[in-house]
């Protein structure tokens, strides 16, 4: 073990009480964090697998909801390459499992990733036995990291994206980001901006593969369930906010109560299940009549916010709105997922944070498929313009179908960097020879 690693391994022992007071306090805002608790520490009440079932297990980490969804395209293309394979999904939130059952139900199982403490990845490693791993998006643990290099289990970075402001974060701990990014097997970027933040951090060969976010194509169950929203609501011009973040609500719905527009509709889905009655307290509090998805019934016309209180939906939403606006943008949160409004085809606005989505979001304002607002009072003056312009709307709409299946292809390429790993030996220091990435 290294010294960094080591002096790391201390300070997440010595904080272990505040670690699980903030998983209560957590559980005390979302009572679903307590259920499955021993999994946090290594324990699993599944039967432990065999020697003989260490080569057919695939294991893809992925935190919350986005990697999980994120992880939904390339799952497909794994179970039709390596049926013979089991797959397991961990996660770290409530949310994020909770989509894995939506998405995937009991064809993949599923369990919360330990804390990275080396007993515990210890445990979770020897009772699933994975044959291969995959960290979705931008997951370093160095505990987990260190201990599947000792145990020669493959483990890939994929989906892999780092922002300027993660990149600094890192940097601080050098050595030991250095030591984790290095005992990876591969890694596959999603932009060359991201490869070279994880180069300058230490990491060897990165290949750059593409956003695995590009090839979730909208389901057309969610698209038939958009035209009942969109019959609910009848014939209004309807402005979505998707995926809000704490404080953006507040701003909308102020700019929205000055706003001439009052036959327009707001719908409101906020980004965690859990703020959901904050939301309408929001609503109340300024004095605007509000409806909830949850519902179902036709959206009266005094009616001038409609919360969705649903989570899985989100295509739904997209469909059944004329303009929509990404959450966590406005506020410094970084930008929600944006490909999903493209996909289904509708005009975007984008507040002064994306840098979760930079090169995306770069991508759609440059070919016409979204807008930048730098507030609140731009946003809904913007929106308003849009929903009284048909023609503009439609061509913000067919850009960003068109930038959408421009970018497909990720999964595709990120299968074969995974077929190429399950099917060589590694060199001596257990990282790839340099054909894995398809640089010889």
């Amino acid at each position: 073990m290294t010294l960094s690693r080591a002096l790391y391994s201390l300070l997440i022992c010595l904080g272990l009480p505040a670690i699980v007071l903030r998983l209560l306090w957590r559980a005390y805002r979302q009572p679903e964090y307590l259920r499955h608790w021993r999994e946090r520490f290594g324990c699993y009440a599944t039967p432990a697998s065999a020697e003989g079932d260490k080569r057919k297990l695939i294991w893809i980490h992925a935190v919350s909801v986005g990697e999980t969804r994120a992880a939904q395209p390339l799952i497909a293309v794994l179970r039709q390459r390596h049926p013979d394979y089991k797959i397991l999904m961990t996660h770290m939130t409530p949310t994020g499992r909770q989509a894995g059952v939506e998405l995937f139900g009991d064809s993949v199982e599923r369990v919360y990733l330990p804390y990275d403490y080396p007993w515990a990845v210890s445990r979770f490693l020897r009772h699933f036995r994975p044959r291969l791993g995959l960290l979705m998006e931008t997951e370093l643990w160095p505990n987990l990291i260190a201990s599947c290099r000792r145990r020669e289990i493959p483990l890939l970075l994929v989906n892999a994206r780092l922002s300027a402001k993660s990149a600094r974060r890192y940097a601080r701990l050098p050595q030991l980001t250095r030591c984790a990014l290095q005992d990876l097997t591969a890694i596959a970027a999603q932009e060359e901006t991201d490869a070279g933040r994880l180069r300058q951090l230490g990491a060897h060969e990165v290949a750059v593969l593409g956003n695995l976010k590009f090839d979730i194509a909208p389901p057309a169950a969610q698209l038939e369930q958009g035209k009942v929203f969109r019959r609910l609501f009848g014939a209004r011009p309807v402005l979505l906010a998707a995926s809000t973040r704490e404080g953006e609500e507040a701003l909308l719905l102020d700019a929205w109560c000055a706003s001439p527009c009052k036959d327009a509709l707001l719908v409101i889905v906020p980004r965690h299940p859990q703020r959901f009655e904050e939301v309408a307290q929001l609503v109340a509090a300024r004095g605007l009549h509000l409806q909830r998805r949850s519902e179902t019934a036709a959206v009266a016309p005094e009616t001038r916010v409609w919360l969705g209180d649903s989570m899985g939906e989100m295509f739904a939403y997209y469909a059944a709105s004329d303009v929509a606006f990404i959450g966590g943008s406005l506020l410094d949160y970084g930008s929600q997922n944006l490909i999903e409004g493209c996909a289904v085809g509708v005009p975007l606005l984008l507040g002064p944070s994306t840098y979760n989505f930079s090169a995306a979001a770069r991508a759609a304002l440059a070919c016409g498929a979204a807008r930048a607002v730098a507030d609140a009072d731009e946003l809904v003056g913007a929106a308003l313009a849009l929903l009284a312009d048909a023609e503009e709307r439609g061509r913000m709409g067919t850009a960003g179908q068109r930038f959408a299946v421009r970018h497909r292809g990720a999964s595709e390429r990120t299968s074969a960097l995974l077929d190429r790993v399950l099917e060589k030996e590694t060199s001596a220091n257990g990282m790839p020879y340099p054909e894995l990435m398809g640089l010889d």
